[in-house]
């Protein structure tokens, strides 16, 4: 990781954590095997009680910036975080909240050439990694950006945003599960979004839009209807459909595995 007397440009990797130490501890470690080391690490923790805000103190050196203090919630964090990395010069940012993992070693090497490829891109996204219950881990693709009306189209831990796009843009605290899917439509209408054709993050299980789906596809409505404009009718048959979804996961695990993985061979797991 670049240190923090170094970190100015380039690509930023942010993480919000609150009383999850070990999850912590595994996004650190992925991010310490990488091959290249030209990032920039940037924690925010909400006044953890479980001895994250003592290790942040003692190893702050790893990091090119972080807090530890009361906010309102994981967006609330990762508009600090975003603005530190802002501050700090940074062009690019990934959110790899604690618990999440790169996808394999040459993670960040990769998003690195990928950035040059693509300078312009406001989005560049990529395929996700996701481990399941039985700790199999699956690659589970991104559909296309074109498909956005139906909802978060790859993990947010999969979506690489250039910071110079975002002026003035803010995760919206008025919704407790789907503001990144406010923010990324909201991106995508101030330049192009770019498919990435490699997996960028293993997903750590059980995050707020699994653990409320229904809540989550109440605000997806709302967002759409504020920023895409859509109707009660389009509305109700996407909600539809996306009830749907959930409940052959929830039901139907392997008919849901097989329609939407497909096989992943990885050796990064630390």
């Amino acid at each position: 990781m670049t240190p923090p007397e170094a970190a100015r440009g380039g690509l930023a990797i942010l993480t919000v954590t609150r009383n999850d130490r070990t999850g912590l501890m595994a996004t650190r470690g992925t991010l310490r095997a990488q091959t290249e080391q030209d990032f920039t690490w940037v924690v925010v923790d909400g006044a953890s009680t479980d001895g994250t805000a003592e290790w942040l103190r003692d190893h702050g050196d790893e990091m090119g910036w972080w807090r530890s203090a009361p906010d309102t919630g994981p967006f609330d964090a990762m508009n600090h975080a975003l603005d530190a990395a802002r501050t700090l010069g940074c062009e690019h940012a990934l959110f790899l909240n604690a618990g999440d993992r790169l996808a394999g070693p040459d993670s960040a090497a990769l998003l690195r050439d990928a950035v040059r490829l693509h300078p312009d891109a406001t989005l560049l996204y990529g395929d996700a990694l996701e481990r399941l219950g039985d700790e199999r881990i699956l690659l589970k693709p991104s559909r296309s950006h074109r498909w956005a009306a139906l909802g978060m189209f790859t993990h947010h831990q999969a979506m690489l945003y250039r910071i110079a796009a975002l002026t003035g843009l803010r995760f919206d605290d008025r919704y407790a599960i789907a503001a990144d899917y406010a923010f990324t439509l909201a991106a995508m209408g101030r330049g192009a979004a770019v498919h990435l054709p490699f997996a960028i993050c293993v997903f750590a299980p059980n995050g707020l839009s699994q653990r409320n789906p229904a809540q989550g596809r109440r605000e997806q409505s709302l967002i759409r209807r504020e920023l895409l404009g859509h109707g009660p009718l389009r509305e109700t048959l996407l909600q539809t459909a996306q009830r749907s979804a959930t409940a052959l996961r929830r039901h139907f695990p392997a008919a849901y595995a097989k329609w939407r993985f497909r096989r992943a061979e990885t050796l990064f797991l630390s």
